[in-house]
């Protein structure tokens, strides 16, 4: 007789079979249940009656057919694991492939994050040196307003150079400047360059013809304020009465180099400038050769552009104005050195690329035939001498002369064109002059300056003056 207990069903034990574990038949239910089992409504899961219900079955198999059945399920279950294994193994190939892709991108971000800050940081910088940098100009703030003395251009203090020390640079394009002599003088550079047009006899002073003004004339802007700075230079005191102090304190004995371009017809033009300097020559402040002897004076004239070499050199025996040569015919080897016998193969001043007929076929013949043809060719012959008594530079341009530069740097050809000019120039008494130099970058520049100055150029061409200045010499 069966009780209910709670939840469970009781069977009588009399009513028990005898042999329960063997018995393969038994069908198990709610009402004749010889076991004290948990109610199917109490499974927690499915799953849980499902793993129940495959316990049952296996206890009714025998012999090879449960073996076959475990084997099969452990097989799936392997199999099953293998998948989530393969599985798993690519989830964890695309998380390390991902791992690289989102480092390349952080570090390409960040990289460029860290150059863009220090482009900035050095802009600023630059900047800050504009700003807060002590200007060469700004001793000049008040040139030209009224009451200043400056209104006819020929103010200058007297202690303008007491600090300045010169330094072999010339001022290219001097009248381009805020205050024309003066900020080249303040600077330090020993030499400034002026450009001369000759209309309704007088010469005027700019780079083009639109430039040109009544009141900036050759003797406003340089003539009259060199004899005012030289006068103050040299006072007729008690103490002193000479004529031989230049413009710079710190160096009395410094010549000015005052290089005079002639951009119009040179032998028209000539005559004008050799009146215009009168101021400075009776006043014995002019560079002069006499009977075969150069002797320099607080300025040096030195004629450049049209201005005609045969008409310069007519007087013989006395000259206060000097020619600007031409570099690129003086190059020279150094004699004795093993492979410098030639001039460097592609360049475009190499005279063993012009042949003999050539030379008598297309060379001038008489000054006539080379009239404003500009710088270091005017007025010239082949027969032309290059010395010390007619000329003081020999110029050329870079661009021209050594070539383009690649990579921000002097390749050895370039560097050897220079050291044969340079040579060939020194042996013949001139000063070396290269113009048109290449003012960007910064860098190549800086390059640029330092490979002239050591390899021995005597005067540097610039356009920068305060860049110059900050050289260190």
């Amino acid at each position: 007789m069966a009780k209910s207990q709670g939840a469970y069903h009781v069977i009588d034990p009399a009513e028990e079979p005898e042999d329960l574990t063997n018995d393969d038949d038994v069908v198990f239910s709610q009402s004749s249940n010889s076991y004290l089992r948990k109610p199917s409504e109490s499974f927690d899961t499915e799953e849980d009656i499902e793993d129940g219900f495959v316990e049952r079955r296996q206890r009714r198999k025998k012999g090879w057919t449960r073996i076959w059945d475990s084997m099969t399920v452990r097989e799936r279950r392997k199999r099953s694991l293998d998948k989530e294994g393969l599985f798993g193994s690519g989830k964890r190939g695309r998380r390390k492939n991902s791992g690289w892709y989102n480092c390349c991108v952080f570090g390409g971000i960040s990289g460029l994050c860290i150059l863009a800050l220090l482009l900035t940081l050095n802009l600023l910088l630059v900047l800050a040196t504009f700003i807060w940098s002590s200007d060469i100009d700004s001793y000049l703030q008040n040139w030209g307003r009224p009451g200043s003395g400056t209104e006819g251009l020929a103010w200058y203090p007297t202690d303008f150079t007491r600090d300045v020390l010169p330094i072999p640079c010339h001022s290219h394009n001097d009248y381009w400047r805020r205050v024309p002599l003066f900020s080249a003088l303040r600077a330090g550079c020993i030499s400034v360059e002026s450009d001369v047009w000759l209309f309704d006899n007088e010469l005027y002073v700019g780079h083009n013809t639109a430039s040109l003004q009544r009141n900036r004339t050759f003797q406003s802007l340089y003539v009259n304020p060199l004899v005012q700075i030289l006068e103050q230079q040299n006072p007729r005191t008690d103490f002193y009465n000479g004529t031989d102090h230049g413009v710079f304190d710190i160096d009395s004995g410094q010549t000015l180099t005052l290089l005079i371009d002639v951009k119009t017809g040179g032998a028209e033009t000539w005559p004008w400038v050799l009146e215009q300097l009168e101021p400075l020559r009776e006043r014995g402040w002019l560079s002069f050769m006499q009977d075969g002897e150069v002797h320099i004076r607080p300025v040096t004239v030195v004629g450049t552009g049209n201005t005609p070499f045969d008409v310069l050199t007519a007087n013989s025996t006395y000259r206060d104005a000097f020619f600007d040569a031409p570099l690129e015919t003086m190059w020279e080897p150094r004699h004795g050195a093993p492979g410098t016998t030639d001039w460097p193969s592609g360049s475009s001043s190499d005279p063993l690329d012009v042949s003999p007929d050539s030379d008598s076929e297309e060379n001038p013949t008489s000054p006539s035939d080379t009239q404003d043809l500009g710088q270091g060719l005017s007025g010239t012959t082949p027969n032309s001498q290059f010395t010390p008594l007619n000329s003081y530079y020999a110029s050329v341009s870079f661009g021209q002369s050594v070539g383009r530069i690649w990579r921000g740097r002097l390749n050895p050809k370039q560097i050897r064109i220079i050291r044969g000019q340079v040579r060939g120039a020194h042996r013949r008494g001139l000063k070396v002059r290269y113009w048109d130099l290449p003012a960007w970058p910064l860098g190549m520049r800086n390059h640029v300056w330092d490979v002239l100055i050591r390899e021995g150029v005597d005067i540097l061409n610039v356009d920068d003056l305060r860049g110059v200045s900050k050289i260190a010499w």
